[in-house]
């Protein structure tokens, strides 16, 4: 089996598990290290849980508990692929669910979660702008809500949580040129990451990561537009990770590359330079 991490540890992290396996492969036991929600993007395979089979095909969802001791077999296809977050005990006490739903075992697909199991996929291969965290989370309490017959909170946003989100939002495009993440982001603003990405999104009507993608793409334009930077400096500069990255988002943002942005706002500069140099000559 080959595992990746995707998110590094904090209130949810995040592995990419790819496994080989066939009929003819010995199984073995393994432990839930923590709390954990996988989801089910590709293949088959047998969850056996406490003596129960649980059979997980695409969408499903596997479920564990620190200290359950578990094996999973591919009787009737070889080989899958899953997603999982590991949840800190304090984001499952966040989520106030009632214990026995760490015990589920197996879910079943669910559209509610695959949309959001794909949406994870999707920020995982950083193709799009909401965070993987974030997603992870909203797909943890999404989980007990449905495993635990919850409808999900709906709640208007007091003055109080109002101006705490619009506080974060500053905060946010203050700093957005640093490595920022959901955690360090709640932490700022005195809120655990659970409540802080609810009220966030209920208040301002985007997450936290969406916004700082949208804050570190408003200062690239900036800089394309009215300076000579290095497109690679850009990227950097305004908090992007990697060149490519910076390149892949503004493009699916503006339509055009950073390099055919900054021509196009050249080109009208220009435009307008002579347009203001010829009345000056003609007054």
């Amino acid at each position: 089996m080959a595992l990746t991490t995707v998110l590094r540890r904090g209130p949810v992290s995040a592995t990419d598990y790819r496994c080989d396996g066939g009929a003819s492969d010995e199984p073995f036991v393994e432990v839930h290290g923590g709390y954990t929600v996988s989801y089910v993007r590709e293949g088959s395979f047998t969850y056996r849980l406490r003596g129960d089979a649980f059979e997980l095909v695409a969408g499903s969802v596997l479920v564990g508990q620190p200290g359950d001791e578990y094996v999973c077999t591919h009787e009737h296809a070889g080989g899958d692929e899953c997603l999982s977050f590991e949840l800190a005990p304090a984001l499952v006490d966040a989520i106030g669910a009632p214990p026995a739903i760490w015990r589920a075992g197996g879910v079943p697909p669910l559209p509610e979660l695959m949309v959001l199991g794909e949406l994870a996929q999707s920020s995982a291969e950083g193709a799009s702008d909401v965070g993987l965290d974030e997603v992870g989370l909203t797909f943890a309490a999404r989980f007990a809500d449905l495993v635990a017959g919850r409808a999900p909170k709906r709640s208007e946003a007091g003055a109080r949580d109002r101006r705490r989100a619009v506080e974060a939002a500053l905060w946010i495009d203050e700093n957005s040129h640093e490595p920022l993440d959901l955690e360090s982001t709640a932490r700022a603003v005195g809120l655990s990451a659970f409540h802080f990405l609810r009220l966030f999104a209920n208040v301002l009507g985007v997450t936290p990561h969406q916004y700082l993608v949208r804050s570190r793409l408003r200062h690239a334009a900036r800089l394309l537009a009215d300076h000579d930077v290095p497109v690679t400096d850009v990227a950097y500069d305004v908090g992007f990770g990697d060149l490519s990255n910076f390149v892949r988002t503004f493009h699916r943002a503006a339509g055009v590359s950073p390099r055919a942005f900054r021509q196009a706002a050249k080109g009208e500069r220009r435009l307008v330079e002579k347009r203001l140099a010829a009345f000056a000559v003609d007054a």
